[in-house]
């Protein structure tokens, strides 16, 4: 017995002196010391198999056990940046619970079953987004820049078109094999890529305090519109254009119950196709009147207090970076983003040129900032109603993806949650965060009462918001995170977005918030 557990106990130190023997050579041939025999490489190929297992048996516990609900309730959420790649350097999985895939197409993970976009459905998503109806006060651009207004609308489709793309690009990077792969699925991920290791989550923040910056001044936007358009349209009635938006907001409320957008998505094609009936009845009219055309108008001078006014004007009509990493994730062929985006911007600073320049040598120095507010009162108000339906039909989806962000970043972040959730345990929206939504509304409502001026807080939200996601932001991620892949022109050409983007975004800011208070004073003084 005793000879038989010494010759075990021979046999096992036998196998781990040769197993660390091969691991030992084998380590050191592949430094290049020394030629390995067979016997060592297999052993160290086993070595190899065997660690190899270990990696893949713990991720595989990492990734159980996010798909498991957890037992502890103890336990923290995972840290928001957190990157778990597949073996071949396959996309990462995103947090579980992560809901950036709620707004929109749907975010990149977790969206496989969804039914994928072509390339001509992505491009009508983008028209839909830079061709709304804030076209209307592009007329009005021209008013205060002339020739170089319309330059200034060639240029931001031309900046537009490459900032989506290289914020595209910012999604992807090669693995260890070379491929390009997508490792993020939404300017949150990106931002926060840029600001990691040390303030892995401050870029998503910057983000999506914009976004809702931009997405609350968009719904203020429809409201002032509204009211502008009622009251220009039945000026006989004794309803001033306050009122007009007080009543509109009634008919807004009851968006604060919207749980998701089946209800208003069957509308949006529909108010697609009416706003672009208008554009081109408001072009026949004009056409009517060619004879009538002020050419002399139009010059190569620029009013320099309100120019700046109308680069947040025209900037914030191509605004549509926000949800294209979300758009091209749900294309059937996402190598055909590029492409979409150039016909798109193309076909979209056509029309926004001729529209404006159009409109403007029809009316000349009577431009107002909203141009349907200058046809004759024979078709305005058929005009008018019409585009106050679409206003009010699409003030739900900036709302919702308002909603969206704000009970995501405060209230849906586990146990970094500022507030508790506006949810309850069947799904029911909680009475306080009812509450919360309806004054959302309200507060729409109040400020396009105080500040009822479409062109200045268009303006002042282009160049607030809309220069920083569409040309500020993306130039800078390119840089931060492709700079040893970019070329000397690429460098250069986002410096130089970056750069003058900067002037322009504080130069309209300023301008616009001057212009407000100007107003402001004159409506008191009235």
């Amino acid at each position: 017995m005793a000879t038989l557990l010494r010759s075990k106990l021979s046999n096992v130190a036998t196998s781990v002196s040769n197993k660390s023997q091969a691991k030992v050579s084998g380590m050191f041939a592949r430094m290049g010391f020394q030629a390995a025999t067979d016997e060592e490489a297999v052993g160290f190929a086993h070595c190899d198999d065997l660690d190899f297992e270990h990696r893949q048996g713990l991720q595989m516990d990492i990734l159980k056990a996010e798909g498991e609900p957890c037992g502890d309730e103890g336990a923290e959420p995972p840290v928001e940046g957190d990157i778990h790649y597949q073996r071949g350097g396959g996309a990462p999985l995103p947090p579980s619970g992560s809901k950036d895939q709620a707004v929109g197409a749907g975010g990149e993970f977790g969206g496989h079953d969804k039914p994928k976009i072509t390339a001509w459905e992505a491009g009508w998503n983008v028209t839909n987004a830079i061709q709304g109806m804030f076209v209307l006060g592009l007329p009005y651009a021209i008013l205060h820049g002339g020739y170089l207004g319309l330059f200034l609308i060639i240029f931001a489709a031309v900046v537009c078109c490459y900032t989506g793309k290289i914020l595209i690009a910012c999604l992807y990077e090669e693995n260890e094999d070379g491929e390009v792969v997508r490792v993020r699925d939404s300017y949150v991920a990106i931002a926060n890529a840029c600001c990691a290791p040390r303030f892995p989550t401050l870029g998503g923040r910057v983000v999506n305090v914009a976004q809702i910056i931009e997405l609350v001044m968009t719904c203020i936007l429809y409201v002032v519109v509204s009211g502008n358009l009622m009251y220009n349209s039945f000026p006989g009635l004794p309803v001033s254009q306050k009122s007009w938006s007080i009543i509109a907001t009634a008919v807004l409320l009851p968006c604060a119950f919207l749980k998701n957008l089946k209800a208003v998505s069957k509308f949006s094609l529909l108010c697609t196709l009416a706003h672009f009936v208008i554009n081109i009845l408001v072009i026949a009219y004009c056409l009517s009147r060619a004879r009538d055309w002020a050419w002399e108008k139009v010059k190569f001078y620029i009013d320099v207090k309100k120019f700046p006014i109308s680069i947040g004007i025209i900037v914030f009509s191509y605004t549509s970076q926000i949800f294209l990493p979300s758009l091209e994730g749900n294309m059937q062929q996402p190598s055909e983003f590029h492409c979409m985006m150039n016909w798109t911007h193309i076909a979209a600073c056509v029309l926004k040129g001729l529209f404006a320049l159009v409109a403007y040598l029809t009316w000349a120095d009577e431009t107002k900032e909203v141009i349907t507010d200058n046809l004759p009162g024979s078709i305005r108000a058929v005009v008018n109603i019409f585009l106050v339906a679409k206003a009010l039909l699409s003030y739900p989806l900036p709302f919702f993806a308002a909603v969206e962000v704000l009970e995501k970043s405060l209230f849906q972040e586990g146990s970094r949650a500022f507030f508790p959730a506006c949810y309850g345990g069947d799904g029911r929206l909680k009475s306080w965060g009812l509450t919360l939504r309806c004054a959302l509304v309200v507060f729409t409502l109040l400020m396009a009462i105080y500040v009822p001026h479409f062109a200045l807080l268009m303006g002042l939200t282009g160049s607030l918001t809309g220069a920083g996601l569409c040309f500020l932001l993306p130039s800078l991620f390119h840089l931060r995170l492709l700079w040893r892949k970019l070329l000397w022109h690429q460098v250069f050409f986002d410096v130089a977005i970056f750069v003058i983007g900067g002037i322009c975004s504080v130069s309209g800011f300023v301008h616009s918030l001057e212009g407000l208070i100007e107003a402001y004073r004159t409506n008191a003084e009235d």
